[in-house]
């Protein structure tokens, strides 16, 4: 069974948490308030033959440190370099999610847009436009609601689909590098 680490990032209140529980099955408690994970939370989910560590980070608004929340999203990211990152946006506040977004793609991380709040969205009137967003930021968009269950088979199906091209990318590279 292959190991992978996938973080889960975004802005404070976004539903970081929400999708975390949902992945793992664990009940982490969820705040609405900036600030409430201030550490990072470890889960685990299996994915076919992947085991995967699902790691809550606190919510971040950039990958520049300015709190110790801040510093946990950005260090984990930049340090430890997770195989991908759930970068969870609220999808009826895209405008000012989409920031980190940006540095994350800087940072060159493998990204997942998880457009969150789906629900929201619609009650405000707001239409999403997931195949447009992932051909402008060049990754895979899933549109969720998970705090209803919402798009969570679509968002285990684009991980599995992504950590097993990980895994066929990397078994290349060996044999380019075996030759």
């Amino acid at each position: 069974m292959r190991e992978v680490t996938i973080a889960l990032a975004g802005n404070p209140n976004v539903g970081k948490s929400t999708v975390f529980n949902a992945l793992t099955g664990l009940h982490q408690h969820v705040g609405n308030w900036p600030g409430k994970t201030v550490e990072r939370k470890e889960g685990r989910l299996i994915l076919g033959e992947h085991q995967i560590t699902v790691v809550d980070l606190p919510g971040t608004y950039s990958l520049a440190a300015r709190s110790l929340e801040e510093q946990i999203a950005r260090d984990f990211i930049v340090r430890e370099r997770p195989d991908a990152v759930i970068n969870v946006l609220d999808a009826a506040n895209l405008e000012r999610n989409l920031y980190l977004t940006a540095q994350l793609l800087e940072a060159e991380a493998r990204l997942v847009l998880a457009l969150n709040m789906a629900d929201v969205a619609a009650a405000r009137g707001l239409r999403l436009n997931p195949e447009a967003l992932a051909a402008a930021l060049g990754a895979p968009v899933v549109v969720m609601s998970a705090s209803k269950g919402q798009g969570l088979a679509e968002l285990k199906a684009t991980l599995r689909d992504l950590v097993t091209a990980s895994g066929r990318a990397a078994r290349s590279a060996l044999k380019e590098v075996a030759r």
